[in-house]
């Protein structure tokens, strides 16, 4: 199908680099770079990449392109799941890594004032060296940025209890595909004015506006946290007892789930050591509380210890250490690249109420067994949001490319009926837009399309993406 879009031409180069004299790329190596992301093995080449840093900049380009119909791609660190940040229509790739500052942190109120290119864990150092804490936390806060983050509605392990990006952004600054510049609320920590357009632009996948600022709200920084690793004879028992602890009364700082493969292929991948693995043991939960009261802390692990050992486990783990406790974490936070080294690999984000946990694992095998694939399931449980890796393995072409769609189909079915939904933290970017009719009816659907033709009337900002 022929792009509706204009080919970038040298009248076009001569414009941006009057723009940015310094910072506009045709060259093989960093069109290559931006050509792709985390998301399976796609690769989409720009045909230009620009490195504004100024929101004047961003705000002269995207005009820019809006009247010459040039489309436009804005990319982060490029560590997305659902292709995002590829420019599936070539063009402009708006990479926004000269972004990097850190601009104000008011700790009177509570708020740090960011651009959107900071790594998210150099903005978590940066306010917790002051007593404050910024909790989202995916698993790339090493190199991933805060930007991309505000757009994909980022999670993390420590979502459980303290919520995800949306729950932190009080304000955002933005540039529209037509070059206007908004804020999009006040730095508040109420606000009933009219449409709440920061939540609205929180999650929008860079479909609606470049974001050029951040404000996020901040929390006081916990003092201690426990960490305990419970092994499980059966990994149907394991999604069980999760619910079991909110049902005791207990809300943890994380709850992970992961399969026997996930933690095996990930300690091989880490080349980790210290942790035996039996062969009937299929699963682990992570475990962690925090707090400011040393002694609640390990009362509240004791018990849900106790809890845990109503189960069919294993010998638990207690983290007693600061270094046992980062290697663990780095296990569970190492496991999608560890998947990725072991096979090609599609990875879908499902979510479920957090009761529904078990029914989805056993629905997830059944259709797998179904299907002809194999799966490696690990995710943030005490969400209900459940991160399955399908990996090829020795599937053919043809029923990798023809009859998985059918099954994972199937899956996304099964979790709406179950009251979930086809993304929980990864978005729907290019590689899930073709089963948003399951989440969605007709009427939702062309809602959602309305709002982006009032903000991006040309179509030009991140085209083909979320919608079939």
């Amino acid at each position: 199908m022929p792009s509706p879009f204009k080919k970038i031409d040298s009248s076009d180069l001569v414009f941006f680099k009057s723009v940015l004299p310094d910072h506009v790329f045709t060259n093989e190596e960093q069109l290559q770079r931006c050509a792709s992301d985390q998301t399976e093995d796609l690769n989409y080449v720009p045909e230009v990449v620009l490195q504004p840093d100024t929101v004047t900049e961003v705000s002269a380009i995207m005009k820019y392109c809006n009247g010459k119909n040039i489309p436009v791609t804005p990319r982060g660190a490029g560590t997305g799941l659902s292709g995002g940040a590829l420019a599936v229509y070539s063009g402009v790739v708006l990479d926004m890594r000269r972004f990097n500052k850190i601009l104000k942190l008011d700790k009177r109120n509570f708020q740090v004032t960011t651009e959107p290119g900071v790594i998210t864990q150099e903005l978590q150092e940066h306010v917790l060296a002051e007593g404050l804490f910024y909790p989202p936390d995916p698993a790339s806060k090493g190199s991933c940025f805060i930007g991309g983050n505000v757009a994909e509605n980022s999670g993390g392990p420590r979502a459980v209890k303290y919520g995800v990006v949306k729950d932190y952004v009080l304000n955002i600054e933005m540039v529209l595909p037509y070059g206007n510049v908004i804020w999009t609320g006040a730095n508040v920590l109420k606000n009933a004015t009219g449409y709440n357009l920061t939540q609205l632009i929180v999650g929008s996948e860079g479909t609606l506006g470049i974001i050029t600022k951040i404000v996020l709200r901040l929390i006081p920084a916990v003092k201690h946290d426990l960490l305990l690793l419970v092994p499980f004879r059966s990994a149907v028992e394991a999604c069980a007892a999760v619910n079991a602890i909110f049902l005791a009364g207990y809300i943890p700082s994380a709850l992970e789930f992961m399969e026997r493969d996930a933690l095996l292929w990930s300690m091989h991948y880490v080349q980790a050591t210290g942790i035996s693995l039996p062969e009937d043991i299929q699963a682990h939960l992570l475990i962690e509380v925090d707090g400011n009261n040393k002694e609640q802390l390990y009362a509240d692990i004791e018990s849900i210890s106790a809890i845990m050992q109503q189960y069919d486990t294993g010998e638990i783990l207690f983290a007693d250490s600061h270094e046992q406790k980062q290697m663990l974490w780095n296990l569970r936070r190492k496991v999608g690249e560890a998947v990725k080294s072991n096979s090609i690999y599609k990875e879908e984000d499902t979510v479920v109420p957090r009761a529904e946990l078990p029914e989805l694992l056993r629905i997830i095998k059944e259709i797998g067994k179904e299907y002809g694939f194999r799966s490696v399931c690990y995710g943030h449980a005490g969400d209900g949001n459940l991160h399955v890796n399908i990996v090829k393995g020795d599937m053919s072409d043809e029923d990798w490319n023809g009859k998985l769609p059918l099954g994972i189909r199937k899956l996304f079915k099964e979790v709406v009926r179950l009251g979930g939904t086809i993304s929980g933290e990864h978005g729907i970017g290019l590689v899930q837009k073709e089963y948003m009719d399951i989440a969605f009816d007709t009427v939702q659907t062309q809602l959602m399309k309305q709002i982006k033709q009032v903000f991006d009337p040309n179509g030009i900002l991140n085209p083909g993406k979320i919608f079939p």
